[in-house]
């Protein structure tokens, strides 16, 4: 949702930076790994408590999550291995950041804040996990709020302005529901 309309309105700048990235050089699966070591790092300054420097890697690595796949169009690299690659290496970021937050929060011994990291967690594991599945049975299932660039955008957010807590209630409950509605959307299709 916000992934496609924040896409679009990127697309001219992202285009621009592809054009001066050295294609040639730099593949786009080199790209997906360096957003991964990124989100690792951003991961670190959350288990030190840098909010505002985990927030600023979370956009960077989104930022080279975005161009993989531009570079990878731009230099005709397309291939079924990267966009495995990619979707793998977007599922270990996810997680990496959650964990983070999970050890940071049990090192200071904020149980209940542990456990809503937990169910944010498995909410955002699910909703990846519940496209595949659906699209097994219909050609797209992208209904529902938390895409990852949501996801994404409100972890950099709540980093940046220190209202973590927040962000992870709206995560715990949003990635649930999309999830859910990811169901009900294919059982509706297959129904028909």
């Amino acid at each position: 949702m916000l992934s496609a309309k924040i896409g679009r309105r990127l697309d001219p700048y992202i285009s621009k930076m592809v054009g001066v990235i050295p294609n040639r050089y730099i593949s786009p699966n080199l790209l997906s790994v360096l957003g991964l070591m990124i989100n690792i790092m951003a991961a670190i300054a959350f288990i030190y408590g840098r909010w505002q420097a985990a927030g600023g890697l979370i956009l960077v690595g989104g930022l080279f999550d975005m161009l993989d796949g531009a570079v990878a169009r731009a230099s005709g690299k397309v291939s079924k291995f990267g966009e495995l690659l990619d979707s793998v290496i977007d599922r270990y970021s996810d997680l990496v950041l959650l964990l983070g937050l999970i050890v940071f929060y049990a090192r200071i011994g904020e149980v209940s804040l542990v456990l809503l990291t937990c169910i944010a967690t498995l909410g955002t594991f699910m909703v990846p996990y519940t496209r595949a599945k659906a699209e097994r049975f219909i050609p797209c299932c992208t209904v529902g709020l938390m895409e990852r660039a949501e996801r994404i955008i409100l972890l950099a957010i709540g980093s940046i302005f220190n209202f973590m807590g927040v962000v992870l209630w709206i995560l715990a409950i949003l990635t649930h529901l999309t999830a859910l509605h990811r169901v009900y959307f294919t059982w509706k299709e297959v129904g028909k």
